[in-house]
């Protein structure tokens, strides 16, 4: 079966085509401009491909239950044009295939379980940390929902003695978005993260935050493994930084060689690489199906 697949981001919207096997033969982006603008882009691509199921893994807040009359909306986001758009209901009418829908970041954490990091884990954290920071849970052989979704990437974190940046989100003033990721950086610092590889403070400050936000994970969903992605995390010095930092947050609290001994192998980049969302998003729509 060929099956589409659509990790919706809040910056660009990755388009792919793959099979049940999880191989993504083709892939594209469009801007995250307004539904009028994208979605006919979307639809166009899709229909010329003959899919014959549709897997979608969203920026949100999303509607996940499926007895609500709302199910399928991107609820409250700040991209105000996508606020309360049924993105699952737009692509159901215009490609007539079944749709299945989930969080990006949970799509990714299914593509990680399936085929990458976390093969053979039954609980799972992926964390991703750019342009904002999203946290997907497999918890127990199935994806994490609950009353809303995880929301994970709005932990409120401790701020370091010193730091005095107000915080670039708009709910809190302390949470690990809103000091750690991408525009916070560029705030913070006057650069991208990109430009900053060199400076040793900025990521000593950025990884101190990140292993607060990872070591709460690891003490209240006890994953088997913790998945670091995004494009904060592509600086190489990051690793062995929140590695270091979250043995000595737990201070040998948890008992176990897998953090002890292992932490390089505990604490991981995406195996997929940029393909985990668009893979995760391909099971999607197999689980829809």
């Amino acid at each position: 079966m060929r099956i589409g697949a659509l990790e919706a981001g809040g910056t660009k919207m990755v388009c792919a085509i793959g099979d049940e096997n999880g191989n993504i033969e083709k892939r594209v982006s469009y801007p995250t401009q307004t539904p009028k603008e994208t979605m006919p882009q979307m639809v166009e691509f899709f229909k010329n491909e003959g899919i014959g199921a549709l897997g979608i893994g969203c920026f949100g807040p999303i509607e996940l239950n499926r007895n609500s009359p709302a199910y399928g909306c991107i609820t409250s986001t700040p991209k105000l044009a996508w606020a309360n758009y049924n993105i699952v209901g737009a692509f159901r009418e215009a490609l007539k295939v079944p749709v299945g829908f989930d969080t990006d970041v949970n799509g990714a954490a299914l593509g990680e379980v399936m085929y990458g990091a976390a093969k053979g884990c039954d609980t799972a954290v992926y964390i991703t940390i750019g342009t904002g920071v999203g946290v997907g849970v497999y918890a127990n052989g199935a994806l994490l929902h609950g009353l809303i979704h995880p929301e994970a990437g709005h932990v409120l974190i401790t701020r370091r003695h010193g730091d005095n940046y107000r915080g670039k989100c708009p709910f809190h003033e302390n949470c690990l978005e809103g000091l750690a990721a991408g525009p916070a950086i560029m705030e913070r610092w006057g650069k991208p993260a990109v430009e900053l590889a060199d400076r040793r403070e900025v990521w000593e400050l950025e990884s101190d935050y990140i292993a607060q936000a990872v070591t709460n994970y690891i003490l209240t969903l006890s994953p088997q493994k913790v998945i670091l992605g995004g494009g904060v995390m592509h600086q190489e010095q990051m690793f062995p930084l929140v590695q270091k930092k979250v043995l000595e947050k737990l201070n040998s609290y948890l008992q176990n060689d897998a953090i002890l001994k292992h932490i390089e192998e505990y604490i991981v980049p995406p195996a997929l690489g940029d393909n985990a969302g668009v893979t995760g998003a391909l099971l999607l729509a197999l689980q829809e199906v």
